[in-house]
């Protein structure tokens, strides 16, 4: 199936939905994105032992979620072709051996850090002392977040290979063809390339600044060059010392061929016309005569009211770690999966946080059938839950769905407890049946309590008023309440029946339930509403309840 084609506009992605049906329960159905992906990639080499999928970033300041969009991108379709019995490289290069620019805003130190710029990102010291360069803080606390997601790739520093040598051979081949690759460059610029261009970048051996222009190829290996900034020349070997690389658009095809990549995505940036990707095509087919890899292109992820590109520039960074503080693993996995990498989307922080979970949720109920649908929409759904599932596990037969905890109903019953996260755990006894429900249950409302001190608007907070302040203006239809809260067998009356019978006291009242709602309200939390009353009431507690209430019938 053709899913990809390049237009005028550049690299667009198209992502039609099959509608074969599967075979068997145990075949893989290919209606995601992701499955469309490898089921093109194994039609593309049927005879290919170990495919190499690729994603990658330079550590240049925060990995932030909109970076986080390439590699779970990979992820999912590394996860295909796993589902489809094939073996799989997952690759992930921190690209530690590019210059150092720009300090980001927000580091301390700042005034150390610019005295390396220009330097290889893997030179420069770590403004916070806490590992042995700048580019390692940054590369091992996204390490550390992503593993959260069950994401784990072969990391390649690429310090490393062009230090030790490694890409030698790849230099090489790209300055035999550097006519032919300035030819393709040109194609896409405004103005051609200066007589002078080289796709070489060499690194000071004094200063170790990039600051350099190639003065003379001495061979194939050695290079004599002025350095701007210490006003020095020197020549280099690169068979016998690191410092030389090239520059990102021939960089980028030289590691497709070098690796053997088979699919990497791209950000928007790198896919329009006459972008990385489009001259990386032009430049790995001519020097390399390869192939490139399958290309999707993803999109930018914003976080819901910042409306603005997430970039290390802007200064609106929102992490992985920020985002998981708020969302469990299994859900941040959702959010990405639920959707297709061509689109942007933002990550709510705001009262759409309860619309994420609950969303979630029916998912998993689509997956484990307690939710009805059409079986098309089952599918589709249960393949999303399976990409959502952080270690890759997941039951073929649905048959032991976990316990859920409503989103916006726990927030409700930790603002009872004010917080007391095993207080609440109370009230869910009956649904928490194993470990892995427990660990449910404190991982969302550990969340939950963290987005309600935080993120939450204020019109969604309360504190119960265990001494209520507020006198009601409806004492009779409040005392019929009351009783009934206070009646045998109330504990397990259903929000349904206490609902039902709250309407009939304010029938029988002639009471306009607007009025009685806001008396009840005020007594309880001080506000003129709150959450659903009938389901307030029994997250409270009846007896609970009966008792706050009527010790506002006494106040003078």
């Amino acid at each position: 199936m053709k899913w990809l084609r390049k237009t005028r506009s550049g690299i667009e992605t198209f992502m039609a939905e099959s509608n074969k049906k599967p075979k068997s329960v145990e075949e893989i159905p290919n209606i995601h994105w992701a499955d469309h992906v490898a089921e093109d990639l194994i039609e593309k080499h049927p005879q290919k032992e170990k495919f190499v999928c690729a994603s990658g970033i330079s550590p240049s300041g925060v990995v932030h979620i909109g970076n986080f969009r390439e590699a779970i991108t990979v992820d999912f379709v590394v996860r295909a072709l796993l589902d489809r019995g094939k073996n799989v490289r997952f690759l992930y290069s921190w690209d530690d051996y590019d210059a150092f620019r720009k300090v980001p805003a927000n580091l301390p130190n700042k005034e150390t850090l610019e005295k390396h710029l220009r330097k290889p990102i893997s030179e420069v010291p770590d403004p916070f002392g806490q590992f042995p360069s700048y580019a390692a803080h940054f590369e091992k606390r996204f390490e550390a977040e992503i593993s959260q997601l069950g994401i784990k790739p072969d990391y390649i520093y690429q310090n490393v290979p062009y230090r030790s040598g490694k890409y030698i051979t790849g230099i090489k081949q790209a300055l035999a063809k550097e006519k032919e690759i300035i030819a393709i460059l040109n194609k896409s610029r405004t103005e051609p390339l200066p007589e002078n261009w080289t796709c070489l970048s060499i690194f000071c051996k004094t200063c170790a600044k990039d600051t350099t222009e190639l003065i003379q190829r001495n061979s194939d290996t050695v290079f004599t060059y002025h350095c701007k900034f210490c006003k020095k020349d020197d020549t280099i070997d690169m068979d016998k010392e690191g410092g030389v690389k090239l520059l990102w658009r021939v960089d980028w095809p030289m590691r497709w061929a070098h690796e053997g990549v088979d699919f990497e995505p791209g950000g928007k940036d790198h896919s329009s016309q006459g972008g990385s990707y489009d001259t990386g095509v032009e430049i790995v087919r001519e020097v390399w005569k390869r192939d490139p890899p399958t290309y999707v292109q993803y999109d930018f992820v914003i976080a819901k009211g910042a409306g603005a590109k997430l970039s290390s520039s802007s200064g609106n960074l929102l992490t992985v770690d920020e985002t998981l503080s708020i969302y469990e693993p299994a859900i941040i996995r959702w959010i990405f999966a639920s959707r297709k990498p061509n689109l942007d989307f933002a990550i709510a922080f705001d009262l759409d946080v309860i619309k994420a979970y609950d969303d979630f949720d029916r998912c998993e109920r689509f997956a484990f059938g307690t939710e009805e649908g059409e079986e098309k929409k089952i599918r589709y759904e249960r393949r999303i839950y399976e990409f959502s599932c952080v270690d890759r596990v997941f039951p073929r037969d649905y048959q032991s769905m976990p316990a859920q905890f409503t989103f916006r109903h726990l927030c409700n019953i930790l603002q009872i407890h004010q917080g007391d996260i095993d207080k609440a755990r109370e009230f869910y006894l009956n649904q928490i049946k194993n470990t892995e429900d427990e660990a449910r249950f404190y991982s969302r409302a550990k969340r939950a309590w963290k987005w309600i001190s935080e993120f939450a608007p204020e019109e969604f907070k309360f504190k119960l008023q265990t001494v209520p302040s507020h006198k009601p203006t409806l004492p009779h239809p409040l005392k019929e309440l009351i009783q009934v809260l206070k009646e045998d067998g109330t504990e397990h009356l259903s929000e349904d029946e206490l609902a039902s019978r709250t309407f009939e006291i304010m029938k029988r009242n002639q009471v306009e339930p607007k009025l009685f709602f806001q008396d009840v309200y005020r007594i309880l939390v001080n506000k003129p509403n709150g959450p659903k009353l009938a389901s307030f009431l029994l997250a409270i507690g009846p007896k609970r309840s009966a008792e706050i209430l009527e010790k506002a019938l006494h106040l003078t």
